[in-house]
């Protein structure tokens, strides 16, 4: 493989390795001796555990042990108590575990804890609805900025106003699914502990257990080499990597902990239900007056999440009377966690179906209608944008899309029993970095390693690095070797935030070029980025985006068929075409999937969800996927990275829910609040308006 140019559509290197089965993933990690573990999840939605009987799992053939409540008492408490599995008898909600059996095979350790009988004293439990709820409470933080954000009189301004809109949007329960499920297996040798887990974050796995373990982190290594999704789900440890530690220590073989995938939605995180009520003032020509986004969702007992879907209303839009607040409610649930894009994607799904409204009522273009309300600096900070490429991504997705064409009416085109439209949304997501640490080395032979602890989660994350260290290095892309997913190498933070590369290309490219000064056969140079990738910006760092759909409802069937989806981004500087292409298209369809199939029921009677697995969890399959698109606008944005690259892992999904609602609106003249956008919910909305 040759050449260096940033931008380029190099392959992925470990594509070879991944279609003929050569990478290794975290359970296929086999040490001499390896057990398997199976959990056992509280059956109760609240209480405590009374009694554990293991003596018909015991008696089972190969079962090696079971550990209870009470066998982890003598670990450190962890900082995130969604890790204080098997300490004591407390259940704060239905799967919680509070066993673990331990075998030969996996077989045998799933008929062992299937025996095990466990008995809990169950206590009042609550798990909502939201709405209303007496609990709840004003967050002090969402998202790393204040729960409450207000500018100038929003509400006087709001009852001013000539136009005035006030409605409110839901968004379900939703839940990740990544194609490899959580998995972890662990082995000591003596006081040393190494773990090949599916994590997002080595570096922060290593650093939890050394907490909970009370070992040094040199002790502990973290490999997490090949990940198989994770979409925020494994961006924090989980308890699959403690668990296994624990019964590894216990039973002194190694251990393998394989999450069934029926159990992770009550373990690994979800994105918490929203209720979003927007209130939009406006001009008659359509210049926003006031915008209030006001967000209420729920936590856990365990551990507080907010879902911090008003922090898009202090982006987009300008406006001088602003309010963006968050209301949270504890509930005995499992804890909310990431889920791609967490907070933008129902935020933005909200926000911009309600400016399609306003459209509609004032009878502008939508397009149009963004274009006038573009601000010249962020309306909820005041500081000015380092880039922002929104309308020109407006500009020429409308272009790109034929959307001069479209007649604005809706309802009104038809192919026989369906009715067809088009809508459009915006997108924003923030650009961040971290601190980070790499090493570049020059090799006797003229090619050049380069080492980070950064995790590969399918991004392409090797190659692009490698891209980067090229291009400083001034050397063709075959010279270069990068190492990643090892905690051995330097420290890196999590693939996540759609900060991953900003944060280890940046301490690469530092690394790489001070090695370029004198290249020498032998010479190691370290980078760290530490102070300078967390240093407060005086520029609002956003990239953005423009989505358009078109779309077929079927009105005997209530189905909808999506028929075309653009994305157009301006995300910074593109590193590599083709793996940028493939983030911003799987992202996309992640967002058709949150609009017409994706949610969890929480069940009132037992507090957890009633879709546990894929046959009832519907994730987009290829059928689903129509004539889907995705391009970029050139940015060159000096106030980012060495490489001016923006994050584009979660932008792709943040407007696309909104772009699909508003065509499903223009094809039938109904306004849908409420995903996702499943056939029952279009049928009774046609049936009601017929």
């Amino acid at each position: 493989m040759t050449g260096t140019a940033l931008g380029a559509p190099a392959e992925r290197r470990e594509g070879h390795q991944k279609v003929t089965g050569a990478a290794r993933y975290a359970a296929e990690y086999a040490p001499p001796g390896r057990a398997h573990a199976w959990p056992v999840p509280a059956p109760v939605a609240r209480g405590r555990v009374t009694a554990v009987d293991t003596s018909d799992a015991l008696a089972l053939p190969g079962v090696l042990a079971v550990l209870t409540p009470g066998d982890a008492a003598g670990l450190a408490e962890p900082e995130d108590g969604t890790l204080a599995v098997l300490r004591g008898p407390d259940v704060p909600h239905r799967g919680w575990c509070v066993a673990l059996a331990v075998a030969e095979t996996p077989e045998a350790a799933r008929a062992a804890a299937r025996a095990v009988r466990v008995t809990c004293a169950t206590a009042p439990h609550d798990v909502g609805p939201v709405e209303g709820h007496p609990a709840g409470y004003e967050p002090q933080e969402a998202g790393g900025q204040p729960g409450r954000l207000v500018h100038g009189e929003p509400e006087a301004a709001f009852a001013a106003a000539g136009m005035r809109l006030d409605v409110t949007y839901r968004v379900p329960p939703l839940h990740n699914h990544p194609m490899e499920p959580h998995a972890t297996t662990a082995h000591w040798d003596g006081d040393r502990l190494t773990v090949y887990t599916s994590t997002q974050g080595g570096t922060a796995v290593r650093s939890a257990l050394a907490r909970m373990f009370r070992l040094p982190e040199e002790r502990i290594t973290v490999v997490g080499e090949h990940v198989g999704g994770g979409f925020g789900s494994k961006g924090t440890p989980r308890p699959d990597v403690v668990l296994a530690a624990l019964a590894a220590r216990h039973t002194g073989r190694p251990v393998t902990l394989d999450y069934p995938r029926r159990h992770l939605p009550t373990v690994v995180g979800h994105r918490a239900p929203t209720v979003q009520r927007l209130r939009l003032g406006a001009h008659p020509d359509g210049r926003l007056t006031a915008l209030l986004h006001e967000v209420t969702t729920h936590t856990s007992r365990v551990k507080e999440f907010v879902e911090y879907a008003a922090v898009v209303s202090r982006v987009l839009y300008a406006t001088e009377n602003l309010l963006s607040t968050h209301r949270v409610v504890p509930l005995d649930v499992p804890t909310p966690s990431w889920m791609r894009a967490p907070g933008e994607a129902p935020g933005m799904y909200a926000l911009e179906s309600a400016v399609d409204e306003l459209a509609d009522a004032l009878g502008l273009d939508p397009v149009e209608l963004r274009v006038r309300n573009e601000p010249g600096r962020e309306p909820g900070s005041g500081k000015p944008f380092s880039s922002r490429g929104l309308v020109a991504c407006l500009r020429e997705g409308a272009r790109r899309f034929g959307w001069a064409g479209r007649d604005p009416r809706p309802g009104v085109r038809r192919e026989g029993p369906l009715l067809i439209g088009t809508g459009v949304a915006a997108a924003t997501y923030p650009a961040q970095a971290a601190p980070c640490a790499a090493t570049a080395e020059a090799l006797p032979d003229g090619t050049f390693t380069v080492r980070v602890n950064a995790t590969d989660i399918g991004t392409g994350a090797r190659t692009v690095l490698a891209q980067i260290a090229a291009d400083a290095l001034g050397v063709p892309l075959d010279r270069v070797r990068a190492e990643v997913g090892n905690s051995d190498l330097p420290p890196a933070p999590v693939a996540g935030g759609s900060s991953g590369t900003a944060s280890w290309g940046w301490a690469v490219h530092r690394a790489c070029a001070r090695l370029a000064e004198h290249p020498e056969a032998g010479t190691t140079v370290r980078a760290d980025t530490t102070g300078e990738a967390d240093a407060d910006s005086p520029y609002a760092r956003h990239a953005f985006g423009a989505h358009f759909a078109e779309v077929a409802v079927d009105t005997v069937t209530g189905e909808i068929r999506v028929r075309r989806l653009l994305g157009v981004y301006a995300a910074g500087r593109i590193l590599n075409a083709r793996t940028a292409r493939s983030q911003f298209t799987g992202a996309m369809v992640m967002g058709l999937g949150m609009a017409l199939t994706e949610h969890s029921t929480l069940d009132p009677a037992f507090g957890d969800f009633t879709e546990a697995d894929l046959a009832s969890y519907h994730v987009p399959v290829q059928a689903d996927v129509p004539d889907i698109e995705a391009d970029w606008i050139d940015e060159d944005d000096p106030h980012l990275n060495p490489m001016g690259s923006k994050g584009i892992g979660e932008i792709g999904i943040v407007g696309t829910a909104a772009a699909l609602g508003n065509a499903v609106h223009h094809a039938t003249g109904i306004r849908f609040r409420e995903l996702p956008l499943t056939p029952d919910r279009i049928l009774a909305g046609l049936l009601s308006e017929g």
